[in-house]
């Protein structure tokens, strides 16, 4: 159903990378959502009142607040498919995140609520009566719902939304909270237990991870998480791919919302190379970021001296020191500056976070060893920590 409308209704749908295509795809999961979700309430309320059970209202009232969690979703993905203005250059691509924390925060207080009305389910037991029609509704919710998790899981990878996929893994949860509650309307019917009380408890547990769950996957976006690999592969091979490029360092992705990335890199070229071509090459290389990937690129341009044999020399025993000691480490902006005196070997060194050993004990280490090559020698060495993964 919803490729069909998704086809009927999303020009260039395919398109993924386009915000106002992620917006008609927000939109169109949002009110679907909303209507499914309003029909299950209906279906399950009804069914909880004239079978006395908690378990099933509770249920039901679960569904209620996914509708109002799609109404945010929804709202969300119209304010976030907004163009920037003179406050918010960047765009308004976060809103889309703020949306999901709010569906998150309604699923926790939702979870908190129908814990506390289980267990007075529990101190107070009330004979949960037993039909046909109350089992079909449960069944039919079921079915819904993974359809649910079903289209939010694909439309939520399709256009790498982590709102989406939150709803997803919700609809999911969802699914397991019907099915306890159909067990206990099944046991109370052929054994005579009543375990609708306890039931709703497990409800609410269910409720209250895909909460959590949610809340997690988008604060870390709002927080700043790294950049997924596979888009700072995919910046490195392009850049790479011009003859004049000999590596890369010093990557940073900005990501102001999804479809809204922006990058910045040092790309390392020959010393003696001709400048107009290589900051042609560089204005060609921006604008291939942009039209392959989508995103905004600022590249500077490093000079590389190459052809001198002291120079060489010294990079490749730095290079063969971290490879023996440190071998996660990289380097990068090696130089070499030679005075009357002595010689001051500069060059920057990319950390990882939480490595195991401090910044100052590697550089003091890398000092003493290349001060022990020549006592005029001495390492100038700037820490630097990986932005955009640890190869950068």
């Amino acid at each position: 159903m919803i490729s069909l409308f998704a086809k009927l209704f999303i020009k260039d749908k395919e398109n993924t990378s386009s915000p106002e295509v992620r917006k008609a795809y927000g939109v169109l999961c949002g009110s679907m959502g909303i209507a499914l979700n309003i029909l299950l309430f209906a279906g399950k309320f009804l069914a909880g009142f004239f079978s006395n059970s908690i378990a099933i209202t509770a249920d039901a009232f679960n569904n209620l607040s996914d509708a109002g969690s799609s109404l945010i979703t929804l709202v969300g993905f119209q304010m976030a498919g907004q163009k920037p203005d003179p406050h918010h250059p960047f765009g308004h691509g976060r809103i889309e995140y703020l949306s999901g924390l709010f569906v998150s925060i309604a699923i926790l207080i939702m979870a908190f609520e129908l814990v506390r009305s289980s267990f007075d389910k529990i101190l107070h037991p009330q004979t949960v009566t037993f039909s046909p029609l109350t089992i079909l509704i449960l069944f039919v919710s079921i079915a819904v719902k993974l359809y649910m998790a079903y289209y939010n899981k694909n439309i939520g990878k399709k256009i790498d939304s982590a709102a989406m996929n939150a709803t997803a893994t919700d609809s999911l949860s969802d699914t397991l909270a019907t099915t306890v509650v159909l067990i206990a309307s099944l046991t109370a019917h052929f054994t005579g237990l009543q375990i609708d009380g306890y039931c709703g408890i497990l409800v609410g547990l269910f409720i209250f991870y895909a909460g959590y769950c949610a809340a997690r996957d988008t604060v870390s976006p709002l927080l700043g998480q790294a950049p997924d690999p596979a888009f700072v592969k995919n910046v490195e091979n392009i850049v790479m791919s011009y003859e004049h490029v000999q590596g890369i360092h010093d990557m940073v992705v900005h990501d102001y919302g999804p479809g809204r990335v922006m990058i910045s890199l040092h790309a390392e070229v020959s010393a003696d190379g001709n400048l107009l071509v290589l900051h042609d090459m560089i204005d060609n290389i921006e604008h291939h970021l942009h039209d392959e990937l989508h995103c905004e690129a600022v590249i500077h341009m490093d000079p590389v001296i190459t052809d001198d044999a002291q120079t060489n020399q010294l990079r490749q025993t730095l290079s063969d020191l971290l490879k023996n000691f440190y071998p996660e480490i990289r380097f990068h902006d090696f130089r070499v500056v030679k005075g009357p005196t002595h010689t001051n070997i500069i060059f920057d060194i990319v950390v990882p976070f939480a490595y195991r050993e401090s910044d100052e004990s590697i550089a003091d280490f890398l000092k003493k060893e290349i001060h022990r090559i020549d006592e005029t020698y001495f390492a100038v060495i700037q820490i630097d920590k990986a932005y955009a993964g640890n190869a950068l």
